[in-house]
């Protein structure tokens, strides 16, 4: 099969089988690949600064913006107008004062014609506790959404949650007030029409995920756990879309993707994480870039 086959997803797409790529080389380079506008999703978690050094050999914050902008150039060329950048990114602490990379990454996106849409908290709730000699341990990480245009597809049905306890007090007796939208007595400018949600089981979540770090994928000493990409995968795609990931890392956004009928593409740098997304993903294509 010639590398070439991986730019056409339109052919994947209309078959009734999912299609699932790797590409073995830098992301910077193995992207040129990818056709323009043929990305529904990009959900990924890049090395972050001065981590996984063990593993990708770490990269000072100082010089993190340089680097990543070349890859969110091709990104942003590959993503369909209608598609969205999931990026999920953490600064960290650096002589006892947080570092700012992350902000100075979201700025300099924003520049290369990045709208920054929307941010996510992932709520790790199964952290270890521990303390530091000025500060706690953390406890959640970033996920910004990007996009090309304001008008992107969104399926936010399809990641409702119950509504919740609170609902049994809070709408068995409604004044008058809850039944309309008058403005809040705090002076916040709103109130809500709480009537709204009276006989609703289902409501839409908020942008804080909760989500532990535990995860079947153990291949990798950054693995996040399936049920992250699932629910940005389910909020954003539709089966037979496309899912791109160009830190594939040991897969398992690939995974997630294949599970729920998705195309998918990942990207790894590293021979050994390349392989054995090879032999977890079955059937699937391999390119060397």
């Amino acid at each position: 099969m010639n590398s070439n086959t991986v730019l056409d997803t339109k052919n994947e797409i209309e078959s009734k089988e999912v299609s699932t790529n790797i590409i073995l080389g830098d992301s910077k380079d193995a992207l040129k690949q990818l056709a323009d506008n043929s990305i529904d999703l990009i959900f990924t978690s890049p090395p972050y600064a001065d981590q996984r050094k063990d593993t990708y050999g770490g990269l000072h914050p100082d010089k993190y913006v340089d680097w990543f902008l070349p890859i969110s150039s091709e990104l942003l060329r590959v993503l369909k107008p209608t598609g969205t950048f999931v990026l999920n990114i953490k600064e960290k602490v650096v002589d006892g004062e947080r570092s700012t990379y992350v902000m100075e990454l979201i700025l300099e996106l924003r520049k290369q014609g990045w709208i920054w849409t929307e941010e996510f908290i992932w709520h790790k709730k199964n952290s270890y506790p521990g303390k530091w000699t000025n500060r706690f341990r953390d406890s959640w990480e970033r996920l910004l959404q990007f996009n090309k245009d304001k008008k992107f597809i969104m399926y936010q049905d399809a990641v409702k949650v119950p509504i919740g306890d609170w609902a049994k007090g809070r709408l068995k007796n409604l004044s008058d007030t809850d039944k309309i939208r008058d403005n809040a007595r705090n002076g916040s400018g709103f109130g809500k029409n709480i009537s709204n949600w009276v006989g609703k089981e289902t409501v839409y979540p908020t942008n804080v995920l909760h989500f532990a770090t535990e995860c079947s994928n153990k291949n990798h000493p950054a693995a996040f756990p399936e049920n992250l990409p699932e629910w940005f995968i389910k909020l954003f795609t539709q089966e037979h879309d496309t899912v791109l990931d160009p830190f594939a890392g040991s897969g398992t956004t690939l995974i997630v993707s294949q599970k729920m009928k998705r195309n998918s593409i990942g990207i790894e740098i590293l021979p050994e994480y390349y392989d054995i997304i090879k032999k977890e993903i079955e059937p699937v294509n391999y390119y060397l870039f």
